[in-house]
């Protein structure tokens, strides 16, 4: 127990070192990611006392102590990578949120669920004790909706960065700024229609232009 503690204040210290001048979106994003790393391991050290069969609460301990690690590590990752001035957003499979552990915990929680039902109709099929269906589905399916969690929101999920560079890659113009019924473009590829007279013909000829600037207004 006293490792676990030393462990939390030195996480601590390095945070606070790392982001002195972190502000309220940085301290809430720590705040949210502990919170919900210490609840994940809570429910991760049950499942594991699920699975041994067992009233020991060592597992429990391990559980909720590195969890709280866990969502330091997260909290420190979601800091660094948030793009200055922006709300941290993050969009998963089945979740969206504004922490990266949220996805991990909502998907642990799902995972439980899922196993206890499971775990709860083979043994009715097998007309054996439907407690120990629950007991050992959803200690089962907590831990593999962990490890879902951990692909979901670290290789899957969307975050701001990825929606910044697909609203790039979708708009039409380098540039542009949308308000209320009006649009604004900044150079803007467009292609050039003119007519061309020659000796006894009339043709169409188009070539590649940019715009400089463009400005739509909506009534």
């Amino acid at each position: 127990m006293k490792r676990t503690f030393l462990l939390l204040i030195l996480a601590a210290v390095l945070l606070c070192g790392s982001f002195s001048k972190s502000n309220a979106q940085s301290a809430r994003l720590i705040g949210e990611n502990m919170l919900n790393g210490a609840l994940t391991g809570t429910i991760l050290g049950t499942a594991t006392m699920g699975l041994q069969n067992d009233n020991d609460f060592t597992p429990l301990r391990i559980g909720l102590g590195a969890g709280i690690i866990a969502g330091t590590g997260m909290a420190i990752y979601d800091v660094s990578t948030l793009p200055k001035g922006q709300q941290f957003f993050i969009s998963g499979l089945f979740n969206d949120g504004t922490n990266s552990s949220i996805i991990v915990l909502l998907d642990t929680v799902y995972g439980a669920g899922v196993g206890a039902a499971l775990g709860s109709a083979i043994m009715l099929i097998g007309n054996q004790s439907i407690i120990d269906g629950l007991q050992y589905g959803a200690s089962i399916g907590a831990w593999a909706g962990f490890g879902v969690g951990l692909v979901d929101s670290f290789m899957i999920a969307e975050r701001n960065e990825d929606f910044v560079a697909n609203r790039l890659l979708n708009q039409s113009s380098l540039f542009q700024i949308d308000h209320e019924n009006s649009s604004l473009s900044l150079l803007q590829p467009d292609l050039f229609n003119y007519a061309a007279i020659g000796n006894n013909s009339l043709s169409v000829k188009t070539t590649p232009a940019l715009q400089l600037f463009s400005l739509k207004t909506f009534f």
